[in-house]
């Protein structure tokens, strides 16, 4: 999720990059964007487009950012909680095989 936010606000960033250093007014009077001519609509929906890209890209960036840190915490605490166990569980076997002198190791 984290990635796909960084892409889509690079994607958004380099929109808004390109548009702004490669627009030019062609002698006809129509605005010129990366090689192509488009009009005032089509301009504001391009402005518009990178725009939602860079907003939605922060969102999805900020959601998968929360959700990998919540999932690390958990596993760090399912970590800390096996040692436990396997500490509880070695420190039973201990006293069951310390009180019962007749059971041999395997």
């Amino acid at each position: 999720m984290f990635i796909l936010g960084l892409l889509l606000i690079a994607g958004g960033a380099l929109l808004v990059v390109a548009a702004v250093f490669t627009a030019e007014i062609t002698a006809s009077g129509q605005l010129e964007v990366l090689g192509t001519e488009v009009g005032a609509l089509t301009l504001f929906l391009l402005g518009v487009g990178a725009g939602v890209a860079v907003l939605w890209g922060l969102g999805i960036s900020k959601f998968g950012a929360k959700r990998s840190l919540a999932k690390r915490r958990e596993a760090k605490k399912i970590d800390e909680l096996s040692e436990k166990l396997d500490h509880a569980e070695a420190e039973r076997r201990r006293d069951i095989d310390e009180n019962d002198p007749d059971r041999r190791p395997y």
